[in-house]
């Protein structure tokens, strides 16, 4: 019989995160800091819509592109926070979770030999995903001196022919950069210059912590050649719920739309419904788990200081990324026997590209009972490996 599989598919690596998830699962002592999902229920006021709605019997399809009032909260929800503004029409699509906007939006955008720039270390998905729409990957290796932000010499460097992409992951997964203002206005430049068009995934911009986030999409010239992704899985404790959006110049949406009614018909509908509550009435709730992340966050820095672990102050996300290059490991080395010996799962910083290696991703996503407990570990483990040398 002839090999039913695609030599595609077969070649691209399966995660490496999940990986450490099928050890820690094994474990019923260890303590795990390696998911990317927030530890907080679901605001009730979102629940309660979910569950009215189903009361209600709105359980069928939406249009592909999703519910109007949903388009339209998200619309506002722009506009309000980052300055951006689109057409709940034609300029939006509301998909299963922001990976599907990710993913189409690449589809939507490539042709065999196009070159899609990704800086690394960042999400797992934008590689595979852009060789599974016939696009070319090329990583930019993010460095810890420049707080692993993404330059306009990096950039500049990176850039052939053949470039008609840009990923942007900020504020980022899994090192917590951000990149300001600032940042940003060197970037656009080297973009604009060379006519590039952005993937934007601002997934984690509610969870900035240094100020307020700033779009991409807000820059003068930008609008019209970004996809803006977001969703509801960080900011609003909703991951099961699967649902995001791409915004974005309506030539391009109007494709992604059409990939997505093909492959997907539409977004769940009792999401839907109760993300436009999310939109509407939830920002005190969104505010008060921001609160909890920092909190969490500056005690993860100090814990570091005090045990002299380099760690750059991160001011994003909900992860750390601190270096362990001073005890001649690698990554993943380190994060299987700090697992074997003190039950406590990270991920290898390789997880995230080949220039994570010798750092780990932490997530603090946790109690802060549970982080304490993990971090008092975590001590006990570098002070023998201090030991040893």
């Amino acid at each position: 019989m002839r090999n039913p599989l695609s030599q595609t598919i077969t070649n691209i690596a399966p995660s490496g995160i999940r990986k450490f998830f099928d050890v820690v699962s094994e474990m019923p002592d260890a303590i795990s800091l390696g998911v990317g999902e927030p530890d907080f229920d679901t605001p009730w006021r979102i629940r309660e819509e979910g569950i009215y709605t189903l009361e209600r019997g709105k359980t069928f399809y939406t249009s592909n592109a999703g519910l109007k009032e949903l388009k339209v909260e998200i619309c506002k929800y722009l506009d309000r926070k980052y300055n951006v503004q689109y057409n709940f029409k034609n300029e939006v699509i509301v998909t299963v979770g922001g990976s599907e906007g990710i993913d189409i939006a690449l589809r939507a955008m490539l042709d065999p030999g196009d070159e899609v720039l990704i800086p690394q270390p960042s999400y797992v998905s934008y590689l595979p995903c852009t060789i599974l729409a016939n696009g070319t990957p090329v990583t930019i290796p993010l460095q810890e001196k420049n707080e692993f932000k993404l330059t306009a010499e990096e950039l500049e460097a990176a850039i052939t022919p053949k470039t008609k992409i840009l990923v942007m992951p900020f504020p980022n997964n899994p090192t917590g950069a951000i990149m300001t203002k600032e940042d940003l206005e060197p970037v656009v430049e080297v973009i604009k210059k060379h006519d590039l068009f952005v993937i934007s995934d601002e997934i984690y911009s509610e969870l900035s912590y240094n100020g307020d986030h700033v779009s991409i999409a807000s820059f003068e010239g930008m609008k019209e050649r970004t996809i803006l992704i977001n969703g509801f899985s960080k900011a609003f404790a909703m991951t099961g719920w699967r649902l995001g959006y791409a915004c974005g110049p309506k030539e391009i949406i109007e494709q992604m739309v059409k990939i997505h009614q093909y492959a997907i018909m539409c977004a769940p509908t009792n999401s839907q419904y109760a993300a436009v509550e999310a939109l509407r009435n939830c920002d005190a709730e969104v505010q008060e788990m921001m609160e909890a992340y920092n909190q969490r966050r500056r005690f993860l820095m100090s814990e570091f200081r005090r045990m002299n672990i380099q760690c750059f102050e991160p001011f994003g996300a909900f992860y750390v990324f601190p270096s362990i290059k001073e005890f001649g490991m690698t990554s993943e080395e380190f994060a299987l026997k700090f697992l074997e010996e003190e039950r406590v799962a990270v991920v290898p910083g390789t997880a995230f590209g080949d220039c994570g290696e010798g750092f780990l991703r932490i997530s603090y996503a946790y109690s802060i009972e549970d982080l304490k407990v993990a971090l008092g570990r975590f001590e006990k483990f570098i002070t023998r490996l201090r030991n040893r040398k």
